[in-house]
């Protein structure tokens, strides 16, 4: 059986979703619709994507922390309170 990270599969799965344009000034910028505020810009495409990235892992780690709504992504609910198991199971 496959270990799944949810926070991964959401990361995964939104910036499957990214948008990128190039500028007039052949750079480019990349942005998540649904992640409102998640935009990047850079000189390469590869680049422009690995900051995309970051800047949706701060996003959502920010978001946590900060108790705000993050979109559900692909049915991945980021906003359910965690399920704590009794340690005597570990």
């Amino acid at each position: 059986m496959a270990i799944r990270f949810i926070l991964s599969d959401y990361v995964d799965r939104a910036i499957a979703q990214a948008i990128y344009d190039k500028l007039e000034d052949d750079t480019f910028t990349g942005r998540i619709p649904v992640c409102k505020g998640v935009i990047a810009f850079a000189s390469t495409l590869r680049e422009c994507e690995d900051e995309l990235r970051s800047t949706l892992e701060d996003w959502i780690l920010l978001g946590l922390k900060l108790g705000h709504s993050l979109p559900v992504i692909d049915n991945i609910d980021l906003n359910k309170e965690p399920s704590l198991e009794p340690m005597d199971t570990v």
